[in-house]
């Protein structure tokens, strides 16, 4: 009886998350879309989000897509099927490793500052102040980071694509030889507009949920400096398994015929 217990509490407490989760979420969308609006904090978190996050996904992305050249030809080269290199490249990124590896290190990056930065609010009350001067928390905190996640992350995305091809691009001319027109050629050749939708529409799910997670984790947090640390801990874990579940979510919606 002890361990049925046991498993009861745990699963108790796996839906009182569950709950609040969905409760936190539909109270942040219904701020986003409702006035007013504080358009500097959207443009700060932006920057944030978009610009300050740009290194680090293209080093990911061009590393990845000569990685990827590398990889597909030593396999084809088995199978006399060298030439499918560029094809594979660019619908890699375009369709998976591009908004899936730049979601991965926007949340290392943003939903561990997000989680943090509220996080440290709410524990030193920070929040209650806000509340207390007649400033919505939601509006003020949530919204701005919402919206600006959704907004930037597929224009992240998008740079990813085109670093990734290019670094495949860069590997298959000068290293594995490949005629320049033809490489080129073969990367148009079998790009439809599906592969970069489906990739960009991935992108603005995985925004929303980096900063959904990194806010949550945040605005729940207790404990002092223990539990700030705990909070960026799990909105960092929390966003890279939604990133993972809605992926397969997406890919199966466009793809799974």
């Amino acid at each position: 009886m002890e361990f049925l217990a046991a498993v009861g509490r745990v699963f108790l407490k796996f839906l009182a998350h569950v709950g609040r989760l969905s409760a936190f979420t539909g109270t942040a969308v219904m701020h986003t879309v409702r006035p007013p609006f504080y358009p500097r904090l959207i443009l700060r978190e932006m920057i944030e989000i978009g610009y300050f996050s740009l290194p680090v996904v293209g080093l990911t992305a061009i590393f990845s897509g000569m990685v990827l050249a590398l990889q597909s030809y030593t396999g084809f080269a088995r199978f006399s099927a060298e030439g499918a290199v560029a094809t594979v490249v660019v619908l890699s990124m375009t369709r998976e490793l591009g908004p899936v590896l730049a979601g991965l290190m926007v949340a290392g990056r943003i939903g561990a500052s997000m989680a943090a930065e509220i996080g440290t609010m709410r524990v030193t009350e920070q929040i209650d102040a806000l509340t207390t001067l007649s400033t919505n928390p939601f509006k003020y905190l949530v919204a701005p980071r919402l919206i600006a996640g959704l907004f930037m992350l597929p224009l992240l995305v998008a740079v990813a694509d085109v670093i990734g091809v290019f670094g495949g691009y860069i590997v298959g001319v000068y290293k594995l030889g490949f005629n320049p027109s033809t490489y080129i050629a073969r990367t148009w050749e079998y790009l439809q507009p599906l592969d970069v939708i489906s990739g960009l529409t991935k992108a603005a799910v995985f925004g929303f949920l980096i900063s959904l997670m990194g806010c949550y984790n945040g605005y729940y947090s207790k404990g002092g400096a223990q539990g700030v640390g705990q909070a960026t801990t799990n909105a960092v874990v929390s966003s890279a398994i939604v990133i993972l579940t809605s992926n397969y979510i997406i890919t199966a919606l466009y793809f799974g015929k």
